[in-house]
């Protein structure tokens, strides 16, 4: 029976469809195809690989690895964190032992997975990363130990905190640094491409953060493969699935009027609102929902106190990518967008002519914020210029600026 998740990645019982999507990883990774998974936050394109090495493990005896870098500092962090994951599979760890030597003893007797990080960064430094690097991916693609997939999320934001100082600038040197390190992914995927397959995922674009230094090029060894959100049926079924699980009665109409409010049905969006929904049914001491149960849940709650927060972890994100210039311009352009329902060619020309009116700057900005807003999935282009494509993410914005919810379609209501 299906469980709510909210807030964390899923696999195995609780994964609910991605069928298509889950075929299209596996042939990618049997054809050798390296992969950059892009789509807008909440996607759930880290549960999709979770899910998919579970299952290149178990159906195809793949050797896998799932190496975040959200934390990471630089390049040897990088590779640390490859060699430290590579310790949670005996058999890439059996591969690695060998370029550790005699420092394995030392670091297999460490206790915890942050020691082992740290006596491994004893060892890969900033003037030795390269090489440290290229030996263990070396030993990960021993020809006698068969194909290994490794999925590395968060790389755009290594990659954004590699480029940029504490101000959000980026200097030669570090367009360099970040260049190199790219460079040797980009070497190594191809010097390995018959044994190493690898995905790359994370919660912010990487394909803007490499534009805007440059450096779009060095992901030419890699497939573009976009996540949608669901289609409204496979999010009516995962809401009535839900339902079914908690034992509550969420009827067709209730579930389509649901999917409406949220337009574009981004899965964890969709199980925020089921939780949502269910709080509301838990107060009132009633299992059967009602239309009225699922506007009321979406106005108290997905737009109250526990929505902020979602939207709060949104907008950090974007301030990491643009920085105290371009965030600014960014959420104006959000806000003026959500007030009038679309972002014109003219909206944008008289924007651009404010800002330079008043020497804020930011107009130069504009194209990278129109970009990361496009890539992330907040605005979409359509007919006249850009819209938003959720109706939550509108909604939210709406809220912000005291704002009713845009109104449901005849249907929904």
């Amino acid at each position: 029976m299906l469980k709510k998740t909210v807030g964390n990645w899923v696999d195995g019982d609780r994964f609910f469809d991605r069928h298509d999507d889950l075929l299209v990883l596996r042939d990618a990774v049997l054809d050798g195809t390296n992969i950059l998974l892009s789509g807008q936050r909440r996607m759930g394109k880290t549960s999709l690989v979770r899910e998919s090495l579970r299952r290149l493990m178990a159906e195809d005896g793949i050797s896998t690895l799932f190496v975040d870098l959200e934390d990471a500092s630089g390049p040897a962090d990088a590779v640390v964190k490859i060699v430290s994951e590579a310790r949670r599979s005996a058999s890439l760890w059996q591969r690695v032992a060998g370029w550790l030597g005699d420092s394995l003893e030392q670091i297999e007797a460490e206790a915890s997975y942050e020691d082992i990080r740290f006596a491994l960064r004893a060892q890969i430094h900033s003037g030795n990363w390269k090489d440290k690097g290229d030996a263990v991916l070396e030993a990960i693609a021993s020809k006698s130990g068969g194909q290994v997939v490794i999925a590395i999320d968060e790389l755009s934001l290594l990659i954004n905190h590699v480029l940029k100082d504490d101000d959000y600038q980026m200097s030669r040197e570090r367009v360099e640094q970040a260049r190199e390190f790219m460079a040797w992914l980009r070497r190594n995927c191809q010097t390995h491409r018959d044994r190493i397959t690898v995905i790359v995922l994370g919660s912010v674009g990487l394909q803007p953060i490499l534009k805007q230094a440059g450096l779009s090029a060095t992901m030419n060894v890699f497939s573009a493969y976009e996540l949608r959100p669901w289609p409204p049926k496979t999010a009516s079924d995962c809401l009535a699935e839900l339902a079914a699980s908690y034992g509550l009665d969420l009827p067709s109409e209730v579930r389509r009027a649901m999917c409406q409010r949220l337009r574009s049905c981004i899965p964890h969006h969709v199980q925020q609102y089921f939780d949502a929904v269910q709080r509301q049914l838990r107060l009132a001491g009633r299992t059967k929902a009602s239309l009225k149960d699922a506007e009321d849940a979406y106005h108290t709650d997905m737009l109250g106190t526990r929505g902020r927060i979602e939207m709060d972890h949104y907008e950090d994100r974007m301030k990491l990518i643009l920085g105290p210039v371009g965030y600014p311009v960014a959420l104006e352009v959000l806000a003026r967008t959500a007030r009038s329902g679309i972002w014109t060619c003219g909206d944008r020309l008289d924007y651009e002519h404010e800002l330079r009116t008043f020497g804020e700057g930011g107009e130069t900005t504009m194209p990278l914020v129109l970009e990361v807003l496009e890539h992330d999935g907040y605005l979409a282009r359509s007919e006249g210029g850009y819209r938003f494509e959720s109706g939550l993410l509108e909604d939210w914005q709406r809220a912000s600026l005291g704002l009713a919810p845009t109104p449901l379609p005849e249907s929904g209501l």
